[in-house]
């Protein structure tokens, strides 16, 4: 492997730590003898486009600094390559990089554990979410949580995870469950009535909200959480024991697991790390090993 490198950098996660945290690991990673180069881009396209020119060139690894937009973006420059792919966490949510043992919030911390991972060669294969084109590495929302999750991007305000327990209340006051059609692996249709359908590759959103708690990277399967016909009073009630995946328990939340997912409902559009996808349906395969990842 090449000891040059290359930083993908979101100047703007968590409200300008992308642009802060670059800096510590990208000191962590030099004083490990690796030589950096960072990449910013004008917009997504271009960073995008970078981004997979320096994969393409032969980076030794591509590290994204950022939130889960940004990991999400880059995705989609190394999956399917065999370049390692790292995170140092610095956004609102920050759900890829628990899903992966990573540090939170801490770059130079980050910049020294993938410093020391890629020198030990601890790397690893997981699984990633594909939709047409588009690499996902945690959670697909539909139905009430990409509504929460439209509502929660546009707030400025509170920070972190705050922000989707206020959007989830807002939203709540207008939501209706919805006719939903779920196919997986091909096989039989089901017409559900339901609050939300979560098809998770990784366990959360949301800054921590652990929808598919029993979700594993590499086992080659997505978790699908579908939460029934909900009245406002049980989501409520429910709702805060997302964060322990203790939600699962209710009758009214059922998991089943499959490699492929087909998922129609009205009116809804789908999110997957926290990025917009487009109108439902849409098709989910989980990619065995779709992404060599550094690791703790």
């Amino acid at each position: 492997m090449t000891s040059e490198i290359t930083l993908f950098v979101n100047p703007t996660a968590g409200r300008g730590r992308g642009a802060h945290a670059a800096q510590p690991a990208a000191s962590a990673l030099r004083a490990a003898g690796f030589a950096v180069r960072t990449v910013l881009g004008e917009d997504a396209a271009d960073a995008l486009a970078r981004a997979r020119a320096a994969v393409r060139d032969g980076t030794g690894a591509l590290i994204a600094v950022g939130g889960d937009g940004m990991a999400n973006l880059a995705l989609q420059a190394v999956a399917g390559t065999r370049t390692p792919f790292g995170l140092v966490a610095a956004g609102t949510g920050n759900d890829f990089a628990r899903a992966l043992g990573l540090p939170v919030r801490d770059p130079a911390a980050a910049g020294r554990l993938i410093a020391g991972a890629l020198k030990e060669g601890r790397v690893h294969d997981i699984d990633l979410g594909r939709v047409g084109d588009r690499w996902f590495g945690t959670v697909l929302a539909s139905g009430l949580d990409s509504r929460v999750n439209d509502r929660g991007n546009r707030m400025r305000w509170p920070a972190g995870r705050l922000k989707y327990d206020l959007a989830l209340l807002v939203e709540l006051a207008a939501f209706r469950p919805l006719p939903y059609r779920i196919t997986l692996d091909g096989g039989e249709v089901r017409e559900v009535e339901a609050t939300l359908v979560a098809v998770g590759n990784g366990s959360s959103y949301g800054g921590g909200m652990r929808i598919c708690p029993g979700a594993d990277l590499t086992d080659g399967l997505f978790d699908v959480t579908v939460v029934g016909d909900c009245s406002r009073t049980t989501l409520l009630r429910v709702f805060p024991r997302v964060y322990r995946g203790t939600h699962v328990d209710h009758p009214q939340v059922s998991v089943v697991r499959a490699a492929r997912v087909e998922i129609a409902a009205p009116g809804v559009t789908g999110y997957a790390d926290g990025e917009p996808l487009g109108p439902l349906p849409l098709t989910a395969r989980c990619v065995p090993a779709a992404v060599t990842v550094i690791g703790p």
